[in-house]
């Protein structure tokens, strides 16, 4: 991929959204240099801003989200590009809003999988926030997913991923040829309590086990 110029920077940022922002290419370069250019990097990191920039509320935490979703872009782009040598398969869960199913599953294959495996989810129309009854239903089995958030998918990271299991996101799931697809049809526990949530929950791990299992991934 060539390095094209960063877009420019939104005139109405605050000094410390500005200086948030640097700091995150910063690290980024740290983290990408030996394989990107500075160029391409702000542009990951810049168009990653604008991703979150119209759906979530809060300004302060722009620019930790659109590190955090660059340097996922940039893993996904440097294990398309062949840069990657660990031989890790990489599973991607889609649902709509990235809230609910495809959140637990990532928390599911995340704990089993245990380093062995890379796991990344998404959504056609990302939500603000995890649902709450998500949270505590994963809660309630040890694994903690406050620290993950609602986001969009972009082309690498479909294209590095070696498993896409779909839920509920329909025509808006993108398909590449080459990569294996699985839709798994589950409720979406939008506006359902936790003992409406359980159920789902369960289910999800049994097709979690299931696919640590083809893809020859002892479970932890």
């Amino acid at each position: 991929m060539s390095d094209l110029a960063p877009p420019a920077v939104h005139p109405d940022l605050s000094i410390d959204q500005q200086l948030a922002l640097r700091t995150a290419a910063g690290n980024l370069g740290r983290a990408f240099g030996d394989l990107y250019g500075p160029e391409t990097i702000e542009r990951f990191l810049h168009s990653s801003y604008e991703q979150f920039a119209t759906a979530h509320a809060i300004p302060n935490f722009l620019p930790l989200l659109a590190e955090r979703f660059a340097r996922q872009r940039l893993d996904a782009l440097a294990r398309v590009e062949g840069h990657h040598a660990d031989g890790k398969p990489v599973v991607l869960f889609l649902c709509t809003h990235n809230a609910g199913r495809s959140q637990m599953a990532l928390g599911f294959f995340s704990h089993h999988a245990a380093g062995r495996a890379v796991a990344w989810s998404g959504g056609s129309e990302p939500g603000q926030e995890i649902n709450p009854a998500a949270i505590a239903a994963m809660s309630e089995r040890g694994i903690d997913v406050t620290g993950e958030y609602p986001k969009p998918w972009t082309d690498e990271i479909v294209r590095a991923a070696t498993v896409v299991i779909t839920m509920g996101c329909g025509d808006a799931c993108p398909v590449f040829p080459g990569t294996r697809y699985e839709n798994w049809d589950l409720p979406d526990p939008a506006g359902l309590g936790l003992a409406d949530v359980r159920p789902i929950r369960d289910d999800l791990e049994r097709r979690v086990l299931t696919l640590l299992d083809q893809l020859a991934i002892p479970a932890g």
